[in-house]
């Protein structure tokens, strides 16, 4: 764990859990120090301005934790703002409340915080926007999901073809998990199959839930937290929520996604937020046209 304190809080880098293999992972290759990106005059330009440590593991590993990011006081009135939409908004599955930005001041702080800008903007760009944002409330008994990244692989290249090391692994999208309740094996938490998401490739279909799937010889982590901790992921990483067990207590967090500036936001889906006039729309005449304008189907991260 890398240590630090801002205003008496807990800043600190906690290495996740890791799978019941863990043992068995070979050593880590050795990875220089990444240069950053940052926009200049409507272009990406490298940046050799110095990284925090979660920078470097998200950029290597795909996935870090952020230690007590958020203090009671933050922890309490998500918590409350969060609860009020699950009673006042009804959407089709009960776990989640999109668009929790548009819904609340706190949502809207929250996805701000310095400490998760800090990590992220190096991979993403200073420009960098939120594209989506769900309050996520599971059950006790959450039943899990199968291996899968999010609308990635961003760079798909086939099996047997390494990326060279000399290049900094492009980073598209980052997930975050801002925890509102401890989440500890019996909860379910998210697992992530450290370094996949440079492997250019989605995870084995045949394998979507094995508890032991691995790349390049490293085993799943479990990223397990307290309230007030904020777990971070790229897309791009294979990842799934592990079932509950029944020692569980249910997970409740927000969770956002940040982009590149190039990514659209989607707290709305299409249908509801786009560009086009009332001609335009009353001028398309095929799915295809539909998809060319704009008007996508929901899928991941969409509102």
């Amino acid at each position: 764990m890398l240590a630090g304190r801002e205003n008496g809080r807990d800043t600190s880098v906690r290495a996740p859990t890791l799978g019941p293999r863990a043992a068995e992972a070979p050593a880590l290759r050795c990875y220089r120090p990444r240069m950053a990106i940052r926009r200049a005059h409507g272009n990406l330009v490298l940046s050799d301005a110095p990284v925090s440590a979660a920078t470097l593991e998200l950029e290597r590993d795909g996935y870090t934790v952020l230690c007590g990011v958020l203090d009671a006081h933050a922890i309490d009135r998500l918590s409350r703002e969060i609860a009020a939409v699950f009673e006042a908004v009804d959407e089709p599955d009960p776990q989640f409340r999109h668009q929790m930005l548009n819904r609340g001041a706190a949502c809207q702080d929250a996805v701000g915080h310095p400490a998760i800008l800090e990590a992220i903007e190096p991979l993403l760009g200073d420009d960098c926007h939120v594209i989506a944002n769900t309050a996520w409330r599971n059950a006790p008994m959450f039943g899990g999901q199968g291996w899968h990244c999010d609308a990635g692989p961003h760079v798909p290249r086939p099996e047997g073809v390494p990326w060279d090391d000399r290049i900094p692994y492009p980073v598209f999208a980052v997930a975050a998990h801002l925890l509102l309740r401890d989440c500890t094996r019996p909860c379910g938490p998210t697992a992530v199959v450290p370094g996949s998401h440079r492997s250019g490739r989605l995870p084995p279909a045949d394998r979507k839930d094995d508890p032991d799937l691995t790349y390049d010889g490293r085993p799943p982590a479990l990223l397990e937290g307290r309230a007030g901790d904020v777990l971070l992921f790229v897309s791009d990483v294979w990842h799934r929520g592990l079932p509950a067990e029944p020692a569980g207590t249910g997970r409740f967090f927000l969770q956002a996604h940040y982009a590149r500036r190039d990514i659209a936001q989607r707290l709305k889906p299409s249908c509801e937020a786009h560009q086009l006039s009332p001609e335009s729309l009353a001028r398309i005449a095929s799915p295809r046209e539909r998809l060319l304008l704009g008007l996508h189907e929901r899928h991941f991260y969409d509102g």
